[in-house]
């Protein structure tokens, strides 16, 4: 079983890294093939609303069939293949083609480590175990900048493809060969996701589970590139270096968010105060989107890291399910965590053009201004919810 778990751990950083290479990857792809930031930001969107939209497939797989079949197939089948479409991209809708299939094969990796642990562990550690998982894999947020800028640089955007599918395929073999499928549950009780929305609890907890994440990954995975490129005229290397920086900071919230839980005695308060503060940062880069480029790099990182309280979230969420449905129960919550950023990407996509390309720094404080509001109605929902530490 551990051995099983470090492998969807190392799936997981290449689900990490897919969900945030179009950064750096902006410039040459506007040479290449002609895609423009929001055009990319549609091709990250694809990529988050096919992942969110295969939670509920993957919520009934996890229990019915069990988490090795389902994530080592749809990753080499998806995944895998999406990479290698990607590499031969010659129109901006193969690229849209090629996200939505890697959002398909690296939609059940994180879920069958999360329902792996809801099945193995004490509840009382899932934030805890959680946190290490997000924060290892958050390496491939990591590669993802700086050392993807350094590959494309080498040996091309196409030749790294090539070399990312190739890893993605090894990855999934190695998935069907190691994971093992923890005990089913024996109970003859029946549920669906229905029965999960019917949970009054999680009526306060979804909506901030929508919001959450979606400023630190859309602005991680795609935003920090236009934005330090156009208001800031940063290279590729500087934006690699100012990403790989915030997904530092990411990775480190992992770790501080599943443990806090914990220290402090409460998951709904240690959420409630980090997700607040993440909104007052956005509300500042709207009202002065022209900071100096240390402060504004410093300020990203800042949301990156107070946005990172998604394994919080989902334990605080997974409280309420019942064992039988422990499978779907995670993957709602994922539904929403993910489909909410790729939401707003389209959303802050749109915002973007809306505005004249001559104005630079007010397209970028609208994004901003989105993530604020959003964030800000997600806490005030969220205040309402029931604390659990169970």
């Amino acid at each position: 079983m551990k051995t099983g778990i470090v492998f969807l751990v190392l799936a997981y950083v290449l689900s990490q890294f897919y969900r945030a290479f179009l950064a750096v990857l902006t410039r040459v792809l506007e040479t290449d093939i002609g895609a423009t930031s929001a055009d990319l930001a549609a091709s990250s969107g694809y990529w988050f609303i096919a992942f969110a939209a295969m939670q509920i497939p993957v919520g009934w797989a996890l229990d019915a069939i069990g988490p090795r079949k389902t994530a080592s197939v749809l990753m080499a089948i998806g995944a895998a293949g999406g990479a290698y479409v990607f590499s031969i991209a010659t129109e901006v809708w193969h690229i849209h083609t090629a996200m939505i299939l890697i959002g398909i094969g690296c939609a059940p990796i994180l879920m069958a480590a999360f329902f792996t642990f809801a099945k193995t562990y004490p509840p009382a550690i899932f934030a805890t175990l959680s946190g290490i998982t997000i924060g290892i894999g958050s390496l491939g947020n990591l590669a993802s900048s700086t050392p993807l800028a350094w590959a494309v640089a080498e040996f091309g955007w196409r030749g790294s493809l090539v070399g990312l599918a190739t890893i993605t395929l090894i990855s999934a073999i190695t998935l069907a060969i190691f994971v093992k499928d923890p005990p089913r549950a024996t109970t003859t009780q029946k549920g669906s996701f229905l029965t999960l929305l019917r949970i009054p609890a999680l009526w306060f907890i979804l909506p901030l589970v929508l919001v959450a994440y979606a400023p630190a990954a859309g602005i991680r995975g795609l935003w920090i590139g236009p934005y330090l490129q156009d208001v800031y005229a940063a290279s590729d290397i500087s934006i690699g270096n100012a990403g790989l920086i915030m997904g530092v900071a990411m990775i480190a919230a992992s770790f501080a968010y599943g443990a806090a839980d914990r220290i402090f005695g409460t998951r709904k308060w240690v959420i409630l105060t980090g997700t607040a503060l993440s909104a007052a940062l956005c509300f500042t880069l709207f009202l002065y989107p022209t900071p100096s480029y240390t402060t504004a790099i410093a300020m990203l990182a800042a949301i990156g890291f107070l946005g990172s309280a998604f394994p919080l979230v989902v334990a605080h969420g997974r409280s309420f399910v019942p064992d039988h449905l422990t499978g779907r129960g995670v993957t709602l919550l994922n539904l929403f965590g993910i489909g909410g950023v790729g939401t707003f990407q389209f959303i802050t996509g749109r915002v973007f053009d809306a505005h004249p390309t001559t104005q630079a720094a007010p397209a970028y404080g609208a994004i901003f201004l989105v993530f604020a509001v959003s964030l800000t109605i997600g806490c005030a929902i969220y205040a309402f919810s029931q604390d659990s530490l169970d």
